[in-house]
């Protein structure tokens, strides 16, 4: 199931996209006389399976129901997929092929640092570039991880179930800020640095997430072009390690590392960072295209 977060009279409202169009989950629940249906995204993601039956059952309700519960998703203003996690983990040089371009060594461990919910932002939003503090704003294509049950201490073999699923993100970083020191959280963490979406896909249609092509595509020229195979770490063992150190809970995201082809990989008198009027477009299999306009920040 691919859920979407739209903005409507200054609050989030949940939608699910079908063939159809996006149904307004709140709307047609009012009018389907179906009781426990979710209308929160991290209603669902604490639902988990009963949650997606809930919301599969008021899809096939509604497919011959009311016309207004179905919405345009082109004339829809969304929000982040994932609107408050309580946790947004990074892991850093985890494509074999971006730590060969950036000369860095193969890390032994998965290498964790942390962003903030100031860094959310959605599909189509325009995202602001510090350029007071930057200069070197660099895109980063990512699939995240979205956990959907507590986690700690589980097996490799445990891992994915206690994922309930996937989405693109741009993990925008200022270059210049993340190597100012051996902290790289500066870098990471300006307003709106993680446009997140447009989707979340219930890890049952995504399947392997690791056998998934990634792209990163701006004004048109595709920068990256992968595959989460390249991955140092799969998304299991990374799910793994990361709960023997802290319990993961229920709408924690984990962004799982950027493959080759960013501009911080090229030889420095070729670097062109991102501008005023670059659009970003991150696209990965079965998960759909996030794209984003970078735009001067006003004062």
């Amino acid at each position: 199931m691919k859920l979407v977060t739209f903005e409507q009279a200054g609050a989030y409202k949940l939608g699910v996209k079908t063939d159809r169009g996006i149904l307004d989950v709140a709307k047609a629940a009012a009018v389907s006389g179906l009781e426990g249906i979710p209308t929160d995204v991290h209603e669902v993601i604490e639902g988990g399976a009963s949650a997606i039956a809930a919301l599969q059952a008021l899809v096939d309700r509604s497919s011959e129901g009311d016309v207004a519960c179905w919405l345009d998703e082109a004339k829809l203003q969304l929000g982040p997929c994932v609107t408050r996690p309580n946790k947004i983990i990074c892991v850093g040089l985890n494509y074999r092929k971006h730590a060969e371009e950036t000369n860095a060594p193969i890390p032994q461990y998965p290498i964790l640092f942390n962003k903030f919910n100031n860094t959310l932002a959605a599909q189509g939003d325009g995202i602001p570039l510090p350029t007071k503090v930057t200069s070197e704003v660099d895109y980063e294509a990512e699939l995240v991880i979205v956990i959907g049950q507590t986690a700690k201490y589980v097996s490799r073999e445990e891992a994915l179930s206690h994922v309930f699923g996937y989405c693109c993100v741009n993990d925008l970083s200022a270059r210049d800020l993340q190597m100012r020191t051996h902290q790289w959280l500066l870098g990471k963490s300006c307003d709106k640095f993680s446009p997140l979406g447009p989707y979340l896909v219930s890890a049952d249609e995504v399947g392997n997430p690791n056998a998934l092509s990634i792209k990163a595509i701006v004004n048109g020229e595709v920068r990256q072009s992968s595959n989460t195979s390249d991955m140092i770490f799969h998304c299991d063992e990374i799910v793994s390690y990361i709960s023997h150190h802290m319990t993961l809970v229920p709408g924690d995201i984990i962004l799982t590392g950027t493959p080759e082809g960013v501009v911080f990989g090229l030889p420095p008198e070729q670097r062109v960072y991102l501008k005023d009027g670059d659009i970003v477009t991150i696209e990965i299999e079965k998960l759909g295209s996030l794209t984003n306009r970078m735009v001067a920040e006003t004062p």
